[in-house]
C-alpha cells in the first residue's frame, strides 16, 4: 500500500469512528506502520544521518499564537 493509500485509509477510519460511535476527542493515538520497499521487502526508515528511526512522537499540531490566546 502507497502512503497515500495509508493515508485514505486512515482519514476513512477516523470517520468511521466519529460517525459511528460519536467519538469527538481523543487523549492520544497510537499509528504502527511497517515500511516496505514496495515488492513487499521490509526496510528501516533513516534520518538524514542515516541513522534508524523506529520511532516517531508528534505533541500535536502546531498551535498559532492566535490558537493559544483564543484571539
Amino acid at each position: 500500500m502507497t502512503l497515500y493509500e495509508l493515508r485514505q485509509c486512515i482519514f476513512e477510519q477516523l470517520l468511521e469512528v466519529e460517525e459511528q460511535f460519536a467519538i469527538r476527542y481523543s487523549r492520544d493515538a497510537t499509528i504502527y506502520i511497517n515500511p516496505t520497499n514496495g515488492f513487499g521487502d521490509q526496510v528501516s526508515c533513516r534520518n538524514a544521518r542515516g541513522d534508524v528511526v523506529s520511532t516517531l512522537v508528534s505533541e500535536g499540531p502546531y498551535r498559532s499564537a492566535a490558537d493559544q490566546y483564543g484571539l
